[in-house]
C-alpha cells in the first residue's frame, strides 16, 4: 500500500526557480551576489508567509553542491526555520547543481539543511504532497533533476495535478533540447527548472508546461540586460488561465551586478560553447593548481549531467587528483 501523502493547508503555492547561492559570486557577477541572492528569497518567502503560500524551489538552490562555508549554511537555515515557524517548510526539488559528481549525497550542502529540518527535499521522483486550498484539492509531484517525468498520472476525483522538474526541456528557445512538451495524460500542469530564461507556456491537450526562468541572472548577456526575474504563483484562479502568476523578486539593475565592460555580440552556439569548452581544458593543463581546484571548479561549471560522459570525465579527475 502506498505511504499516505503529507496533507498541508494553505492558499497556493510560489515557485522559485534556480537561486544558485554562493558565497562568491559565480561567473562575471560581482561582489555583493550573496547578499542579493538572500534577498530574493528572504521577500519570496516573506510573500508566502503574508498571502497563505507554500515556498517550492525548483532545483539548484546552491551553485556549488558542497564546501559552502558554514556561516552561509547556518544563514540559510535561520531564514527557513523563520518562515516554517509561521507555517509550513519550504520544499526544495533537487537540480543537478545540488548533487556531487552527478548523485545526491549526504555530503552535500542542501543535505544539511535537509538534516536541519530548515526544508523539505524532494530528492525522489514521484508524489511528495497534497495542497488543501479552500477551492480545491492539488496533489505535487516532483521528477528531480535526471529522474523520469512520468508519461501519466491516475488522478482521483477533481483534484488538480502539479508536477514539478528540473530537466532540459524543449520550449521555444530550448529547441535543440531530447524533452519535447506532450500531452502527460492527469497532470494538469508541468512546472520546470533548469533552463534560466522564462518560456512561454505550452499547452497539450490538458497538460500545461510552464519554464519559470531562474530568479538569478548567472550570465553576462544581453538578455539578462533585458530581463527582470521572476517567481511564479499558482492559485486555484490560474486554473481558468492556463498560465501562472508573476512576482517580480527584488533585483538590481544590470548595471550594478555584472562588470561595466562592452556585451558580447551575440550567445554563443552549442558549437562554439564545446569549442570555448575544450579551449578552457587546454588552458588549465597549463596552468595546474593545488589539488586540482581549478580544474573541479571548472568541471562543475561547465559539464552537464544529463550527458553519459559526465561521469566518465569526473572519475577520471577523481583519479588524476587522488593519484590513482
Amino acid at each position: 500500500m502506498a505511504a499516505q501523502l503529507p496533507e498541508i493547508t494553505g492558499q497556493g503555492i510560489i515557485f522559485m526557480a534556480d537561486p544558485h547561492l554562493a558565497a562568491n559570486p559565480p561567473g562575471q557577477r560581482l561582489e555583493g551576489y550573496t547578499a542579493q541572492i538572500m534577498a530574493k528569497i528572504e521577500a519570496c518567502l516573506e510573500l508566502a508567509g503574508a498571502r497563505g503560500y507554500l515556498p517550492v524551489i525548483l532545483g539548484d538552490l546552491f551553485h556549488w553542491p558542497r564546501e559552502n562555508p558554514n556561516s552561509l549554511l547556518v544563514d540559510l537555515i535561520d531564514l527557513f526555520g523563520r518562515y516554517s515557524a509561521r507555517g509550513e517548510k519550504a520544499w526544495v526539488l533537487v537540480g543537478n547543481h545540488d548533487k556531487h559528481q552527478a548523485r545526491y549525497t549526504r555530503d552535500v550542502s542542501l543535505a544539511v539543511l535537509e538534516a536541519a529540518g530548515a526544508v523539505k527535499v524532494m530528492s525522489e521522483p514521484g508524489p511528495q504532497f497534497v495542497l488543501n486550498t479552500p477551492a480545491m484539492r492539488v496533489v505535487l509531484g516532483a521528477s528531480p533533476d535526471m529522474s523520469p517525468i512520468p508519461a501519466s498520472y491516475h488522478k482521483s476525483g477533481e483534484e488538480v495535478v502539479i508536477w514539478t522538474a528540473h530537466h532540459g526541456v524543449g520550449f521555444l528557445d530550448y529547441e535543440d533540447k531530447y524533452l519535447k512538451p506532450k500531452e502527460l495524460p492527469g497532470i494538469d500542469w508541468l512546472v520546470n527548472g533548469h533552463l534560466h530564461r522564462p518560456q512561454p507556456p505550452v499547452i497539450k491537450g490538458g497538460t500545461r508546461w510552464i519554464n519559470c526562468g531562474g530568479m538569478s541572472r548567472m550570465r553576462f548577456v544581453r538578455a539578462n540586460k533585458e530581463r527582470r526575474p521572476w517567481a511564479r504563483i499558482w492559485t486555484p484562479e490560474c486554473e481558468a488561465r492556463n498560465d501562472l502568476d508573476y512576482w517580480e523578486v527584488p533585483f538590481l539593475p544590470f548595471e550594478r551586478v555584472f562588470p561595466d565592460q562592452p556585451l558580447p555580440v551575440e550567445e554563443e552556439s552549442e558549437a562554439e560553447r564545446d569549442s570555448l569548452f575544450l579551449q578552457g581544458l587546454e588552458r588549465l593543463a597549463w596552468r595546474r593548481t593545488s589539488q586540482g581546484e581549478g580544474l573541479k571548479q571548472f568541471l562543475q561549471a561547465n559539464l552537464n549531467p544529463e550527458l553519459p560522459e559526465s561521469r566518465i570525465i569526473w572519475e577520471l579527475y577523481e583519479e588524476i587528483v587522488n593519484g590513482e
